[in-house]
């Protein structure tokens, strides 16, 4: 009888816990509304008043210069017998602008591989102002035999690059990382045939 008895008061005292601290997390909401309001912190609260002061529209990018474009050519080269292209051969970006390109690429042998790319960029000058976010470059992969995959260069060009620069060609080389290499030739020492009258 004790022991019911007991197990009826934790029981109630884990309702009463559990009751407390919903609404102490339901308290805290309009708390944590006011607290970044008055510091000026609250992102969310700031997104909801310039949509509606926008009619709905999210607030434009300022960092996109859109008085300039440029083209953006991709390259693809492939070290090994494997299938490597991007989905699309160009696109037009403004300076500071978010773009994401996709390239394709297969295994086509009969055995697993490791490969790597490395990238190359034409005028040299733009490399400095091409900002990749996020590349299939980064790392090295495996892939098995006849394995496909897809992967994404995500990039913004910097504002600061030259207004000269007009076109912008950014090129992949993909290679075998540890692959087969044929053994380095072994010299062989070789006695001269001796004649007969010798």
């Amino acid at each position: 009888m004790n022991i019911s008895r007991e197990n009826f008061r934790m029981l109630r005292k884990l309702a009463v816990v559990t009751v407390v601290m919903f609404g102490f997390g339901y308290g805290l909401v309009p708390l944590y509304k006011a607290i970044c309001e008055a510091t000026g912190i609250n992102i969310l609260a700031l997104g909801e008043q310039v949509i509606v002061g926008n009619k709905g529209q999210m607030p434009k990018n300022t960092q996109v210069d859109t008085s300039r474009t440029i083209t953006v050519e991709f390259d693809a080269n492939s070290r090994g017998p494997w299938e490597f292209k991007p989905a699309q051969r160009s696109v037009q970006v403004h300076p500071g602008e978010l773009t994401t390109v996709m390239y394709e690429f297969q295994n086509v042998q009969n055995r697993r591989m490791a490969a790597q790319a490395i990238a190359s960029y034409a005028p040299q000058q733009a490399m400095a102002h091409f900002n990749k976010l996020e590349c299939f470059c980064f790392t090295q992969y495996t892939l098995e035999p006849g394995e496909k995959k897809s992967w994404p260069v995500a990039f913004v060009i910097d504002s600061k690059l030259s207004k000269d620069v007009t076109t912008i060609t950014l090129s992949y080389t993909f290679f075998e990382v540890g692959g087969k290499t044929p053994p380095a030739p072994v010299a062989s020492l070789q006695v001269p045939a001796t004649g007969a009258g010798s």
